[in-house]
């Protein structure tokens, strides 16, 4: 068995300290931005953004403000019908700054054939759609929670 040292140890604790966030919903006809029902990639922006509010209502009581974006990358299509399961978490803190990694994956995708037009499958494993950094601030007077 490998031994960690209590560097690497206190590292692991810290950052598994750190909160997450996951919003789950369904794309539907009104987020349709394109021919063949595509969503438009700003829609999964709009998640990672509520995500990171709530990353920052648990981390500092406050919902801050999504500073920047960083290495957006979208993976895989989208469309209405489609489940979609955003991920955030805290990576790293700074004084008001918070960093951030997200990712979206479509765990329910819409299968709609000419005989049954409601049919959907789970996805196992689901389908990594997109992924993104990010960077939150939240200024040292909104900070409420003791840290």
């Amino acid at each position: 068995m490998k031994k960690l040292s209590l560097y690497k140890i206190i590292i692991l604790v810290v950052m598994n300290s750190f909160p997450e966030s996951k919003l789950r919903l369904r794309m539907s006809s009104r987020d349709e931005h394109y021919a063949g029902k595509l969503v438009d990639g700003a829609k999964i922006l709009n998640l990672f953004g509520d995500v990171a509010t709530e990353l920052t209502i648990r981390y500092d009581g406050d919902e801050g403000l999504l500073r920047a974006y960083e290495e957006i990358e979208f993976l895989a299509p989208v469309h209405s019908g489609d489940f979609i399961e955003a991920i955030g978490k805290i990576a790293e803190v700074g004084n008001t700054s918070r960093k951030m990694t997200f990712e979206a994956y479509k765990v329910i995708t819409s299968n709609q054939d000419q005989v049954h037009d409601s049919s959907c499958d789970v996805l196992d494993p689901p389908i990594l759609v997109a992924k993104a950094k990010g960077t939150s601030v939240v200024v040292k007077e909104k900070q409420r929670k003791n840290r």
